[in-house]
Parts: structure tokens; C-alpha cells; sequence
């Protein structure tokens, strides 16, 4: 794989040379594809719905590229995680924190920038506030994860300048079961954490009223690394043991629904890498200071690292969920929908049986959305969503000091279709106010940001199968409480954190241009993007000791530009070839130096068969070593891994489907490190793992 890995190096310093490598290849298939003819029927991408896009579009509708796991495919993707599950798509990668934590990177963001949806209402936990803090969406209940890339989903905040990620569930009922009760049940197991995890789901109604219950229980260890780790054969507290329970019940009529859920989950997991020997550091100024003062002796060893118990976090969430729907609801709209939500969330850090560090979060959020019939050609929906967010910490690394966010954002999106032309706008005005809170009571500290974000786009579907996107967004985020008020140590991912009340919003214009092809026995799809950001805020390290950084939530414009895509080629009737691969460079503008924590050049091939009720694949991945680095930070070697598949599809005597499947990754048991995680060096990514798994629908 050294030809792969030289390729990989050229890719990562000239992002174009990836594009026209992915551009000539999908080009080239089809024109072997065209050449002759076929036995097989052509193949057709199915349609899908993607219900982020704000008028249930199909994903070939889309101005920019969306990414829809549903079906076979999630199954066959979902991990413990949700950053996890998704990071093997081109242009996702994960903040990988061990076992429990892991968070979605669109293009090189993360954290606020990246937007986590739960069926269009916004999931509120601590998972955007640091990267040791667990997403609270369960994989294993979706019916379908929703990624759109950039800022294309306005409609859900203009904070969200790098993505969206929507998770479909099916908690609230929408519609009446046909058979009057249906659900599905899976397990699964995995030898490189030796997990265990079970699910259910059932939905069952009569008349007018729906009822449903789902569940998971998981039970996973220390995860194996592969081969070569100083660090042992485990990555010692990368433990994973996760509980999700819901229960809904709706009312559904002859023109939409109204429900409500509840769903509590809870978890505990490891902090691998968690460092003791940082305790008592400070700044002075600009740089960091460890150890006693002159004349003192704070009878501690800072150099090395105290080991004992690896810290656990016990986190305990509840949301309360209403959804509704009313189409034709008055004369001139054609529905009427509503989100909103209640959550309370909490998590413990555990220290040598005691806790040291509280986080709480409580917050709502409504979500109210009108979608009005064709005006002289113009569809379209208008909205308004509010939100407010008490955030506390309490304990030893109470890094944030307590605050209240509100938010409230208007929206409009109107879409016009001319011949083969589709044609997209979107606009949204956004306020927040974050308030620090001191002793129960307001501090007199209080940041307000406006900010108006606007996108135009076009789709053009200029042959049958063949279609180019183009989209240009003017975005606005304003900073997040945690990047005005931040204060202190967080041991978990070895920084001192420095927030700045004096932040502007930063701006986002960002040009994305794609294009695909979605019939035929070649498929592809390709997208260009570019992003340049005024007033980008990001954590500048100022001073490094002993592996511990001074961050100071700073401000400069910044660049983000990258390529993705994938192109498939059938080669026989139950056999095909896919090529895909992935690419991002970001850099603060006038030599101001590179952004930490981006992703490394990935490519990649998969070979995927079918025949009767039988699946298979297997692929190679190569990621290359990612060199371009910013000041103190460390380069991360490159490595590959070799990937399969097989499922079989089968079906009870009385008709019910069930499936049976193996994956295995990283088959060669390759140590490799995430560049993008914050504890790469301390929680290498797993070894050799094989799961099997399950699953029954009826």
C-alpha cells in the first residue's frame, strides 16, 4: 500500500489533485459504462426524503451534498456512538474521546459549529462544550441520520457552519400501525471491547391513538488498540456502559398528528488520558506556571503524572419531546408543524469514588414551522424557533462558570422550479444573549449578539442522471458561553481554558459546488467547497508545559477549502467498485499559521457483491499522515485499515424479515492514532474487532 500512501501525501498538500482525481474517475467509469452495452438493468439510486431539508426534499434536490444512512446501510454503520457511526463517511470524521464520547466533524468543525437534531429539535446536553462530554442520541434507535454539509441548513441556526446532523427516530408516533402492532429487536456483540448490546422497539395503536416504547441496554469494556501501543493492550477507562429508555403516545388523524415522549437515558464511561499532575497550574500573563512559587512547596510532582482510578462520568438526561403536524391547517399553507422540548441534563465526574465536577443543563426549545402553498411558482416555509439554556458546573474543574443562554431565530426558505432548474434562497436573523450567573444571581455580565445569514443556491439537472449543485452562504454564529466565559483547568483534554467576553460573531461565506451522477451503472458524486470566516473564533495556544496548553479563545479570518466524494462502478451484475476519499486544509488568513486538530487526507476502495439473500464487502482505507500542524502541536502518522462485510437476509415462515450479520474492521490490527481527538496519544483507535449481530422487524 505504499503507492497509496505516496498518493495520499500529494492529495493532502494540493486538495485539487483529489478532486480531479475523483472527477476523472467517475468520468472515465462512465464512459466505460457507456461504451457498451450491459446485461443487467441500469442501477438507480432510490429516492430518499430528507426531512432536514426543510421542504421534504429528495437528497437529488439538494444544493449542496447530504449524506442519508437508512435501512441495511445504517445498520451496517451504527456504532456506540454518534460521531462514531458517522465517521467513515466522506467529509465526517469523529473527536473520538475513548468509548463513551465521540461528536460528528463536518469539514474540519466541530463542537457549536456542528448542529445535532433529534427528528429537527436540537439536542441539548454538554457534548458542544467539551470533547469528554457524550452526545445524548442513540444510534441503535435511529430509522435514519440525516448529515448536511456547510451552512446549507439555515433553517436550523446560523450557528451551524459547519453541518447538520438530523437523527430520525420513531418515539413519536405518526401514524397508526397497519397491522395494528409492529416493532423490531436486534442484538449484537463485538470482540474488541467484548460489547454487549441489545434493542427494541414497538409501536402499537388502535383508533386514533398510537403508543410506543424502544430501549437499549449496552455493556462494553476497555477497547483492545492494535498492535505496538506502549500504552499496554487496552486503553485503560475506555469502558461504555449505556442505558436509553422512551415511551410515547400520540393522536392521529385523517390530516396529522399531535404527541408527546419521554426518554431517559443514562451512562457511565471512562476519561482515559485524564491527567492529575496539572493540578495547581496557572497562568501568569501569557504563559503557564506549574509547581510553587518562590519560597512555597506545594508538596506536588507536576513533572509526572499521578496514576490511580480513571475518572467516570455517571451522566443521567430526560427530554421531554412534543411533535405535531397539520397539513392544510387554513387556506394558502399546506402544514403546520411543531417541535419543542424539555431537557434536563446532568452528569457527575467520579474520582476515586467521590465527585469532583458537576454539569448541568437545563433547557427548552420550541420550534414552530408554517410551509405555505405554490405562490406564482414559489414554495416555501417560514418559522420561528427560541431556546434557553441554564448551564452550570460545580467542583474541581468548574471551568465555565454558571451561565443563561437565549436564543431566538426567524427563518425563511422559499424554493422556485423552472424546467431542469431547481432554485433555492433562504434568510434568518438570529439574537443571543449569554448571561454569566455569580452566587444564584446575575453577575451584571451579559453579551448580546445579532446576526442575519442569508443562502442562495441552484440545482441543475442538465442531462438524465446527471446533475450540478451550487450554493453561496453568508452565515453569522455568535460565540458560545463557554467561549466568553471559560476560566480555568480542564484536566480531561490537558488544557487551561481562557474565554474572552469580548468576542465578536463571526461570518461565514461559504461557496460549495457539486457534482453527481445518479443513474446508471457508474454513480458518483463529487463536491468543491470553500469557506472563508471573518472573526473565526478558536482556542490559540499561547504556552505548553509538560503537555499542558494555555488556551485563549482568540479571533482572526480563517479559510477552510476541501474535496469529497465517492464514485461507483458496477463491473457485473452482483458486483461493484467504489472509489472515495476526502480532504480538508484550514489556515488562519495572513500567515497567521494552521488551525489544530484537522483532519488527515483519507481515500479509499470498496469492493461490494450480493447474490440471493447474501451481502458482502470489503474495502481498504488509507489515512494519510497529517503533518500540517499548528504551534504545539504534534504531527499524526498515517495508517490504513482493511474493512468487511457479509449479512444475510432471510425471512420467518409466517413472513417475518430478519437479518443476521458480521463486520470486521481494522482486520491487520494497525495501531492508529485520531489526529482530531484531544487524548490521541493516550486512547489510540481500536484494533481488530469483529461484531456480529441480529436483527428481527415485524
Amino acid at each position: 500500500m505504499t503507492a497509496i500512501s505516496a498518493s495520499l501525501h500529494l492529495y493532502s498538500r494540493h486538495p485539487v489533485a483529489l478532486a480531479t482525481w475523483l472527477a476523472l474517475a467517475g468520468s472515465s467509469l462512465a464512459h466505460a459504462a457507456d461504451a457498451g452495452p450491459v446485461a443487467a438493468p441500469a442501477a438507480s439510486l432510490p429516492p430518499v426524503t430528507v426531512s432536514a431539508s426543510g421542504l421534504q426534499l429528495g437528497a437529488n434536490d439538494m444544493t449542496t451534498p447530504v449524506t442519508v444512512l437508512e435501512g441495511d446501510e445504517l445498520v451496517r454503520r451504527r456504532e456506540a456512538t454518534l460521531g462514531e457511526t458517522l465517521s467513515s463517511e466522506p467529509g465526517i470524521t469523529s473527536s473520538h474521546f475513548g468509548a463513551g464520547a465521540s461528536r460528528p466533524i463536518i469539514r474540519g468543525m466541530d463542537g457549536p459549529r456542528v448542529k445535532v437534531l433529534s427528528d429537527g429539535a436540537e439536542l441539548h446536553d454538554a457534548s458542544t462544550i467539551s470533547p469528554d462530554h457524550a452526545v445524548v442520541s442513540e444510534p441503535m434507535l435511529a430509522t435514519q441520520i440525516e448529515v448536511l454539509r456547510g451552512p446549507s441548513a439555515l433553517v436550523y441556526g446560523n450557528g451551524a457552519v459547519g453541518g447538520v446532523v438530523n437523527v430520525l427516530d420513531g418515539k413519536v408516533p405518526t401514524a397508526i400501525p397497519q397491522k395494528g402492532v409492529e416493532g423490531s429487536a436486534e442484538l449484537r456483540a463485538n470482540t474488541g471491547a467484548a460489547e454487549r448490546a441489545g434493542a427494541f422497539s414497538l409501536t402499537g395503536g388502535t383508533g386514533n391513538l398510537a403508543v410506543h416504547v424502544e430501549g437499549v441496554a449496552r455493556d462494553a469494556g476497555d477497547y483492545r488498540v492494535g498492535k505496538g501501543w506502549t500504552g499496554g493492550n487496552k486503553v485503560p477507562g475506555s469502558f461504555n456502559r449505556t442505558d436509553t429508555g422512551s415511551v410515547g403516545l400520540s393522536w392521529v388523524g385523517d390530516r396529522g398528528y399531535l404527541g408527546a415522549a419521554y426518554t431517559r437515558q443514562t451512562a457511565k464511561y471512562g476519561l482515559p488520558g485524564h491527567n492529575h499532575s496539572f493540578e495547581g497550574c496557572h497562568p501568569h500573563g501569557s504563559h503557564l506556571h506549574c509547581g510553587a512559587h518562590e519560597g512555597e512547596d506545594d508538596g506536588h510532582d507536576h513533572g509526572a503524572e499521578e496514576h490511580g482510578d480513571v475518572p467516570v462520568v455517571d451522566l443521567r438526561s430526560e427530554r421531554l419531546d412534543i411533535r405535531g403536524e397539520l397539513r392544510d391547517p387554513f387556506a394558502g399553507f399546506s402544514a403546520l408543524r411543531l417541535r419543542a422540548g424539555i431537557t434536563d441534563y446532568r452528569h457527575d465526574e467520579i474520582e476515586e469514588g467521590a465527585v469532583s465536577t458537576t454539569f448541568k443543563n437545563k433547557a427548552y426549545d420550541t420550534r414552530i414551522e408554517l410551509q405555505h402553498s405554490a405562490i406564482a411558482g414559489f414554495k416555501g416555509v417560514i418559522g420561528l424557533q427560541t431556546s434557553q439554556r441554564k448551564f452550570s458546573a460545580e467542583g474541581e474543574e468548574a471551568y465555565v462558570q454558571p451561565t443563561i443562554t437565549r436564543k431566538t431565530g426567524l427563518f425563511v426558505l422559499e424554493e422556485f422550479r423552472w424546467n431542469d432548474w431547481r432554485f433555492e434562497a433562504a434568510l434568518r436573523h438570529d439574537r443571543q444573549t449569554a448571561e454569566a450567573i455569580a452566587s444564584g444571581s446575575a453577575s451584571g455580565v451579559e453579551r448580546s449578539h445579532n446576526g442575519t445569514s442569508a443562502s442562495l443556491g441552484a440545482v441543475w439537472k442538465f442531462t438524465p442522471g446527471y446533475q450540478v449543485g451550487t450554493s453561496f452562504t453568508r452565515a453569522s454564529r455568535a460565540p458560545s458561553a463557554e467561549e466568553l466565559y471559560a476560566q480555568g483547568l480542564h484536566m480531561a483534554t490537558s488544557t487551561y481554558e481562557r474565554g474572552n467576553s469580548d468576542l465578536r460573531s463571526e461570518t461565514s461565506q461559504n461557496i460549495d459546488v457539486s457534482l453527481r451522477k445518479t443513474s446508471g451503472d457508474t454513480t458518483f458524486g463529487v463536491s468543491v467547497f470553500k469557506n472563508r470566516i471573518s472573526n473565526y473564533i478558536y482556542g490559540r495556544t499561547l504556552d505548553e508545559v509538560d503537555g499542558l496548553q494555555l488556551l485563549q479563545y482568540s479571533q482572526a479570518d480563517a479559510t477552510f477549502t476541501g474535496i469529497e466524494g465517492q464514485v461507483r462502478q458496477r463491473i457485473a451484475r452482483n458486483l461493484g467498485v467504489t472509489l472515495f476519499g476526502d480532504t480538508v486544509r484550514a489556515k488562519l488568513n495572513n500567515g497567521g499559521g494552521l488551525l489544530p486538530r484537522i483532519p488527515a487526507t483519507r481515500a479509499g476502495i470498496r469492493l461490494d457483491t450480493h447474490w440471493n439473500a447474501w451481502e458482502g464487502l470489503v474495502e481498504w482505507v488509507q489515512v494519510a499522515r497529517q503533518s500540517r500542524v499548528a504551534e504545539f502541536e504534534s504531527a499524526t502518522p498515517g495508517y490504513g485499515m482493511l474493512n468487511l462485510g457479509v449479512s444475510y437476509n432471510g425471512r420467518f415462515n409466517e413472513g417475518t424479515p430478519w437479518q443476521l450479520y458480521l463486520k470486521a474492521t481494522n482486520l491487520t490490527d494497525r495501531l492508529a492514532y485520531a489526529h482530531t481527538s484531544f487524548i490521541k496519544n493516550a486512547a489510540p483507535l481500536m484494533g481488530r474487532n469483529v461484531t456480529v449481530g441480529v436483527r428481527v422487524a415485524f
